[in-house]
């Protein structure tokens, strides 16, 4: 309880944050007028509730579910490396945007069709993976990875946009987008929390579940569905982001433990701070690259978490190589 209130209160904190910092300048009291409804400037409602409000509050669904899917994945897959990405559903997302795009020109159908191909890449996994999900889900990344790049070269145009989805960015989020996000990470969360013991149990292995009374291939299936559309959802509103969805239900472990019951509610939490605090440290960053033209004034999110995430991915292999030696 303590480690969930101490992190609401940082994403209120975070929330202020991204609303005072922004390439126009507002003060807090400009802010606090606009939020109130009592500016007498409009272009300063326009900046807070259309650009930077819907922002972090999309970073923060997003970074929830993204977490909440490495959660049940780990416990699925029974692999402490499983993140969404392990599951290749960003690549199926990824695979669905090229072939709107190529299909139907524009970005009317762009984020249904991620979702569309993130949850049909899941529908795949748990259908080919029964052995092994960890390596189904890498081996079909890999091959919806090759025919997206294929798509590519035979028609670039999607490029710019699909790069949106492959990376991960909440660049010019919309009221639109958290409206659509906000109830699948109620429910999704929910969902997750009632399953929680079902995830403890088949932490121990089909044998043990099975002696408890538990199915385990019911089980899985569930879990594994929340799974999936908690990134699909994720995804298609912030892209692929990288290693949100092992990075915080890690952390979450190592104060909280194993028991999904606490590790679910403390994983969320951190998911929405890593993703929402990453925004704005992305935000912030402007590179000034020789030969390169104009200084690029804020970072995609994917990019940031990416190149945190990696030296972790590392230390976290390492580590679990050292355990497995010692027993």
């Amino acid at each position: 309880m303590v480690l969930l209130i101490g992190g609401a209160t940082i994403l209120c904190g975070l929330i202020v944050a991204h609303l005072l910092v922004g390439r126009s300048e507002l003060g807090m009291g400009d802010t606090l007028r606009a939020l109130s409804g009592s500016s007498a400037v409009r272009s300063h409602e326009t900046i807070v509730f259309r650009y930077r409000l819907p922002r972090v509050l999309v970073g923060i669904g997003a970074g929830a579910l993204l977490a909440l899917s490495g959660a049940l994945l780990q416990a699925v897959m029974r692999n402490p490396l499983a993140e969404p990405g392990t599951a290749g559903v960003g690549s199926g997302a990824a695979l669905g945007v090229v072939v709107s795009l190529i299909l139907f020109p524009g970005n009317d159908f762009a984020t249904a069709a991620a979702l569309i191909g993130a949850v049909a890449c899941g529908a795949m996994l748990f259908l080919v993976g029964r052995r092994s999900l960890a390596v189904a889900g890498i081996l079909i990344g890999a091959v919806l990875g090759a025919v997206t790049s294929l798509l590519l070269v035979v028609d670039g145009k999607p490029m710019g946009v699909v790069l949106r989805w492959l990376i991960g960015s909440l660049n010019a989020r919309t009221q639109a987008d958290w409206d659509s996000l906000w109830p699948w990470v109620l429910a999704l969360t929910a969902a997750g929390l009632f399953l929680a013991p079902a995830a403890n149990v088949l932490s121990l292995g089909d044998i043990a579940a099975t002696g408890l009374g538990a199915r385990p291939s019911h089980t899985r299936f569930a879990l594994l569905a929340i799974a999936v559309i908690a990134a699909a959802t994720a995804i298609a509103a912030a892209g692929a982001v990288a290693f949100v969805g092992l990075m915080a239900p890690h952390a979450a472990r190592a104060l909280v433990g194993a028991d999904h019951r606490d590790l679910i509610p403390v994983s969320v939490v951190f998911g929405a701070i890593c993703l929402s605090g990453a925004d704005l440290v992305a935000f912030s960053i402007t590179l000034d690259l020789p030969g390169a033209g104009p200084a690029v004034s804020g970072l995609p999110v994917g990019a940031l978490t990416a190149l945190l995430g990696a030296p972790y991915l590392i230390w976290l292999v390492r580590r679990e190589h050292h355990v497995r030696r010692q027993h």
